[in-house]
């Protein structure tokens, strides 16, 4: 098995530690999946992670942008994404978080990616959590 099919765990600088065993993204040959990503700001040393702010629009974008840190650090992009699966923790913010997602991917080139939005329980304060499956070249 070459290097290509080695399993790679993919960690942005500025990602807090995962609270489990578990990768922030991996990456398989030309495959990576970005694990669930909230809105937790930069890691800050000897500080336990936060969410950005209390609100649905300042979390989903810091989520999006999480999700893209570890794109970015795995070799791909948006326009890499095939699947990406929203979980929000209240119905009412489906539409919102709609427009917030369409306003991020406006100057997306290529076709929008595939998206599947359930509702879930989050930790106390957690709004939104966001994953994505990448096919690379």
């Amino acid at each position: 098995m070459g290097d290509t099919l080695r399993k790679t765990a993919i960690t942005p600088a500025h990602h807090t530690t995962p609270p489990a065993k578990f990768s922030h993204g991996v990456r398989k040959g030309n495959i990576l999946q970005v694990a669930g990503q909230v809105g937790f700001g930069p890691a800050q040393p000897g500080q336990a992670p936060a969410a950005v702010g209390p609100g649905l629009r300042e979390q989903s974008v810091q989520t999006l942008r999480n999700v893209q840190a570890v794109l970015e650090e795995g070799g791909a992009s948006w326009e890499d994404v095939m699947m990406v699966r929203v979980y929000l923790t209240d119905t009412s913010h489906f539409a919102e978080f709609n427009a917030v997602y369409d306003e991020f991917f406006a100057e997306l080139k290529e076709a929008p990616s595939a998206r599947t939005t359930v509702y879930v329980g989050l930790p106390a304060g957690l709004l939104v959590e966001i994953d994505a499956l990448a096919v690379l070249g």
